[in-house]
């Protein structure tokens, strides 16, 4: 049958474990899709991905990704096929569930690509391993089990140490490994809360990992695209581990043996697109297990794509369609068709980017469940090349391998055979203090190859620390650091020490004159999926000092335009800014430029091949940055579609004589110095919070008196609150100065009052040469206090009066003026009581970009660009709120994956992703975006404890609700008696500590609650622990938990007021 509509599901809103590489996936898919001239259908909450932008599918939907919600969309739309690979985890298991309820059978839809049944049988481990022995190919041995009595007693049939596996989760989620009878009951209860089905199985800790990605067409034919090896042992989930490609220790015999394997397994279970299969190998005795098989698009295959430049996702799709890999052309090479095996004649290594730092009481330890929230790809020709750039790209303070600030370890042994996320620069620590490379790898288990050329680094470094001045560095041995991954930096680092931190830039420019005085300068390589086998056209381009000649003919007609990108996806960072990255790019070669893109992330949309003229995927440091430059020649340089970090590059390329785009660094400067700008508020008469910079104990002390507690301790130059917190004590104070003094060391450290109750209002908008010519303001729900990445924001917004809008107008006019803003900015406002005050400014696009410029359907990236290319912008006639519908953002958190961080929402940023909603009135987007985040309406039980007072006074109403809706209502003490005076019953529950029953963590492991609303006093240690212990267990058991007063009265009223079947399903161009 002809296939004219085709349904996507999306992957929701980004997560540990499920982030960017699904946005990249979908879109290429849905490229594929147009060219076949078919008609698309997304759903997909996630309102900042690509794959949600105009252009792309034909309908939209941002509604959760539930089998309740794709339902009601393929009534109303009557798709012929169904794709469920390019949506991660979570579309698969919805397409699972709808296969199973036959809701697919009744509306006659077709599941393409892979067979559900072929999906089932490598989700379910039972299934999966029957399948493999019917063709004699090893798996891990391993018991399923549904509960703990059953795991206790397959764990002492197979022996300790084992791991424990959640079946159909994602990420590792609720996996581990456990040594004893203790640590098997505590996971798994935890492990049974997401997942009906858990494996226990042998541990194998300490041998290879290694992947291959394979492709399929229904007529059997088989290529593999990529493989892969883990730097790091099994036992460290691959996307927590180092991962290079192509791999480097397998010997030729291993390598076939496996590739051959991995083709026989998927043509047994009949995958039809794109697979990656997953082995456990033992280079001793050849011996081999397979781990699993995804039958998906997966993280490994946007590198394995973004590795060999194969577009994996577009050739899925269209094998999907009933192609064969014969029919189709290699869309980057252009020449070839698809049916070829990429060679390689480079490497790339991936670096995961971890956050812990931002949450309280989080563990460090890395293992078999994944909590990292970004990745870093680089390329080059040697790993000694690749590991430096990556360590440097993952943007956590490090240079490289080598010539860091030093670390301190109590235990080094500990720190090597424990992996952490700092476990590479331990290892460095551990050459420092004479250990062998023996004895590094009877710790570790990471391969000796690795551990040698991590020294040869380690070597070079030390004949550079034993030099005093530039001059004594030979030619040779100058070369031989730049071709092992030094940066100029690290070479001056080596050389004066300690004198780089107060003259870091000026020496390191002192290391770059003098290299490019001997001549030594690096070329530029295009990646050619056929290692030059075969004629390649792509303009997927890195840049190495291993090569003599450059691939690229440049033509020096000033007609380039280069994006930086956003780098590693990190919290408070993410899909948002790749959205505006490539919005970009699509406005620059419209005006007729030539888009250039530098990004090194392989998860993202800008960095797929055919996004931009040329790709430059290479690092985003001040020296990469200029020698791509001096190459490109470009008319300019767009600085403000890519976050902070190219924002941070603003003064040093200014100096350079660079051409930036739109807003001038001296402006950008004025806005990110604290002390320039509030002396600029001053100066036009624009109001803010009362604030000191930190120059001594006594003078913030004077201040404190002055203001009183609470207050703000925040560093400059930072993004999504890095180190930013409150302080409602003296001890509290002392202990976060010095945090942040230590974040930023060249700028200021302020504090500042604190306002309490107060409104947080946004404005992001667009001006010419300090002109407001677009512009949106949203409102958070949550009062001032919770950061803006974490707040959920409504727009246009419901509750502001029409004065406050109008002075806020005012005040963003005069502050655009006084920064001369060209492009994009975003400002975040108080307001109480109509009294307004500001409290940053941001000169470049903010996250919440995509977001206004799909609810009022005015891109303002595509703005703020043309303004940027000094083109005229319009003003648009009709005002932008003039809208009969609300959008709702809120946030995704994945608490569940940081085990032990206290799920508690401050000033600093702790949400990994989002999701829009657009509804008829707030509540109907409420109810969208909570659902989408992982929230559900509760069958009858709710836990409240109440905090506060004024907060008390903020649920009453709720509860009041609850209980007309019939819900049973318990309550801690306070809250118990506060409800139960004004009317409300509620039961008496006892938190820890108190001996009487019924107890709050019982009821909660025994799955008698179903929404738990725990709001915290004040951040206290005692109030944080008893309350702590509830939260904790929330997250633990899967229960759904708010923890701020005005969000949880939005979200009981949405679903007490509106049952699911009210919710109207309409696309987004039906609103």
């Amino acid at each position: 049958m002809a296939i004219k509509k085709v349904l996507f599901l999306g992957s929701g809103a980004l997560k540990i474990g499920e982030a960017g590489e699904f946005d990249y996936s979908g879109s290429q898919a849905l490229k594929a899709m147009k060219e076949e001239n078919i008609e698309t259908v997304l759903i997909n909450p996630n309102i900042a991905t690509v794959q949600t932008s105009e252009g792309f599918a034909d309908k939209i939907y941002f509604l959760p990704v539930t089998p309740y919600f794709v339902e009601k969309v393929i009534e109303k739309e009557r798709p012929d096929g169904i794709f469920l690979a390019f949506g991660g985890q979570t579309a698969l298991n919805c397409g699972v569930k709808l296969y199973e309820s036959g809701v697919l059978e009744k509306y006659d839809v077709k599941v393409l690509g892979t067979p559900v049944r072929a999906i089932m049988d490598t989700e379910d481990r039972e299934l999966f391993v029957k399948k493999l022995d019917e063709i004699d190919v090893k798996t891990i041995k391993s018991e399923a089990v549904e509960s703990v009595e059953d795991a206790l007693a397959a764990a002492d049939r197979l022996g300790y140490p084992v791991i424990i596996r959640a079946a159909y989760a994602l990420g590792g989620l609720g996996s581990g490994f456990c040594d004893n009878r203790d640590e098997l009951i505590s996971l798994v209860e935890q492990a049974l809360s997401f997942s009906p089905q858990v494996l226990v199985e042998k541990s194998l800790k300490g041998w290879k990992e290694v992947e291959y990605e394979v492709v399929r067409d229904r007529f059997d034919n088989c290529i593999t695209v990529c493989n892969m090896e883990n730097f790091d042992p099994l036992g460290i989930h691959t996307g927590e581990s180092i991962v290079v490609a192509p791999s480097q220790t397998l010997s030729n015999e291993d390598y076939h043996m496996l590739r051959k394997l991995a083709i026989k397994i998927i043509r047994h279970i009949g995958i039809v697109g794109e697979c990656n299969v997953q082995y456990a190998f033992d280079p001793e005795s050849m011996d081999y297990r397979v781990i699993e098989v995804n039958a998906r698009l997966s993280r490994s295959s946007a590198l394995a794509s973004k590795a060999t430049g194969y577009p994996l996702a577009f050739v899925a799709a269209k094998l999907g369609l009933g192609y064969g890999l014969f029919d189709l052309k290699n869309s980057v090479t252009r020449s070839t068709s698809a049916f070829f095996e990429p060679a390689l004649d480079y490497i790339v290594c991936k670096i995961p980017r971890w956050d812990l730092g931002k949450f309280h009481g989080v563990r460090r330890e890395i293992g078999s469940s994944m909590k990292s929230v970004g990745e870093v790809m680089a390329i080059g020709r040697t790993f000694e090349e690749v590991i430096q750039k990556g360590l440097r790209m993952i943007g956590q303070g490090m240079h490289g391998f080598v010539e860091n600030k030093p670390i301190r370890i109590q235990d080094l042994d500990k720190s090597l055979s424990e992996p952490t996320d700092k476990r590479i620069f331990v290892i460095e620590e551990a050459f420092r203090r004479g250990y062998t490379v023996d004895r590094i790898h009877e710790l570790t288990k990471i391969d000796r190859w690795f551990l040698q050329k991590l020294h040869t680094v380690f070597n070079t470094c030390r004949e550079l620390e034993s030099l005093t001045s530039l001059e004594e560095i030979s030619d040779e041995l100058m070369k031989r650091a730049k071709s092992q991954g030094f940066s100029d930096f690290q070479i001056g680092r080596a050389l004066w020490g300690e004198e780089m931190n107060r003259r870091s830039a000026e020496l390191s420019n002192m290391v770059r004159e003098n290299r490019l005085n001997r001549g030594i300068r690096p070329v530029v390589k295009q990646i050619d999926t056929l290692a030059a086998e075969y004629p390649a056209q792509t303009n997927y381009l890195y840049l190495t000092y291993n090569g003599s000649q450059n691939d690229v003919n440049y033509l020096g007609d000033k007609r380039s335009v280069v994006v930086l990108g956003s780098g590693a996806y990190r919290i408070g960072s993410s899909v948002e800014f790749d959205w505006c990255g490539v919005n970009a790019l699509m406005t620059v070669a419209e005006a007729g430029y030539r888009p250039v893109m530098i990004n090194y992330n392989p998860e993202t949309v800008s960095t797929d091949y055919d996004m931009c003229e040329r790709l430059y995927f290479d690092e985003l440091t001040y020296e990469r940055v200029m020698d791509i430059l001096e190459l490109e020649v470009p008319h300019g340089v767009i600085l403000s579609t890519g976050g902070q970090i190219p924002n941070n590059l603003a003064m040093r390329l200014d100096e350079a004589k660079v051409n930036i785009l739109g807003t001038q660094a001296k402006d950008i400067d004025n806005a990110e110095d604290r002390n320039k700008f509030s002396s600029l508020c001053d100066s036009i008469g624009v109001d803010q919070p009362r604030w000191r910079e930190l120059t001594s104990m006594e003078d913030i002390d004077m201040f404190v008196e002055e203001v009183g507690f609470p207050v703000l301790v925040r560093p400059s130059y930072v993004l999504s609150g890095a180190a930013m917190n409150v302080c409602s004590n003296e001890d509290e104070l002392q202990r976060f100065l010095k945090l942040a003094a230590n974040v930023s060391k060249q700028h200021p450290v302020v504090v500042t009052e604190f306002i309490q109750g107060a409104k947080e209002i946004e404005m992001d908008a667009v001006a010419q040469n300090g002109d407001i010519k677009l512009y949106a303001i949203s409102e958070h729900i949550e009062f001032a206090g919770v950061h803006s990445g974490d707040a959920t924001i409504q727009f246009p917004p419901q509750k502001l009066y029409v004065e406050t809008m109008r002075r806020i107008k005012k005040i963003s006019g005069r502050i655009a003026k006084a920064l001369h803003i060209s492009g994009p900015f975003n400002i975040q406002f108080l307001a109480k009581d109509n009294d307004i005050k500001v409290i940053e400014c941001n000169l470049r696009a903010s996250r919440s970009f995509p977001f206004v410029s799909k609810v009022s359907k005015q891109n303002f990236i595509d703005a703020a660009t043309r303004v940027m290319l000094g083109l005229n912008v319009d003003k648009p006639s009709k005002s932008a709120f003039d809208l009969d519908y609300v959008g709702i953002k809120a946030s995704q958190f994945s608490f569940s994956r940081l085990q032990g961080a206290d799920p508690v929402l401050g000033v600093d940023m702790s949400s990994t992703g989002e999701v829009g909603c657009i509804g008829d009135d707030t509540s109907e987007a409420i109810l969208k975006a909570m659902l989408s985040v992982g929230y559900s309406v509760p069958k009858k039980t709710v836990l409240i404890s109440g905090g506060t007072a004024r907060s008390k006074v903020d649920l009453l109403e709720p509860a009041r609700m609850l209980h007309r809706k019939g819900y049973v209502i318990y309550a801690t003490d306070g809250t118990q008696r506060f409800l139960a005076d004004n009317g409300v019953p509620a039961i008496r529950v006892h938190l820890p500590g108190d001996d009487k029953q019924p107890q709050a963590l019982e009821m909660l492991h025994n799955k008698e609650i179903d929404l738990v609303v725990n709001i915290p006093k004040n951040l206290t240690p005692k109030e944080l622990s008893n309350g702590y212990k509830v939260r904790r267990a929330a997250i633990d058991l899967n229960i759904p938990l708010l923890t701020n007063a005005r969000l949880a009265s939005a979200f009981i009223r949405a679903f007490c007021e509106i049952p699911l079947s009210d919710i109207r399903i309409k696309s987004w161009d039906e609103y």
